[in-house]
């Protein structure tokens, strides 16, 4: 099994905020998965990171997978901007994100499900 995370999950994570997502990233090593993190997400986290933050920080992308932005997840990000940038503001981040996960089949792990309109999309229940 595969994940990819999305900055929102990230933050719950590494802020200890809401006991649910703290109690499913607990329990996601007995599936045995692959966790993956995009560059993006990567970039997003540490712009909002607090000084007494960048040891956790570090420590929690440690073991995860860091998947590349290549030409392919550029091409999927630019049709899927084409696609919903007007209709759902779409955003690069987003777009890009959304391209790692389809070209990498794995479920996106998100509370912002809106931001992600594309039925090419599964994400983490």
């Amino acid at each position: 099994m595969k994940v990819l995370l999305d900055i929102d999950i990230v933050i719950e994570i590494l802020r200890a905020r809401n006991p649910v997502y703290l109690s499913q990233w607990n329990q996601l090593p007995e599936s045995n998965p692959t966790v993956l993190i995009s560059p993006v997400t990567v970039a997003e986290v540490w712009a909002g990171a607090r000084p007494k933050e960048q040891e956790s920080i570090s420590a929690f992308f440690h073991p995860l997978l860091l998947v590349p932005i290549d030409h392919e997840a550029g091409r999927l990000a630019g049709e899927f901007l084409r696609r919903f940038s007007k209709s759902h503001s779409l955003d690069i981040a987003d777009a890009l994100i959304a391209a790692t996960a389809v070209l990498y089949q794995a479920p996106l792990w998100t509370r912002n499900r809106k931001h992600y309109p594309m039925p090419e999309i599964t994400f983490l229940p």
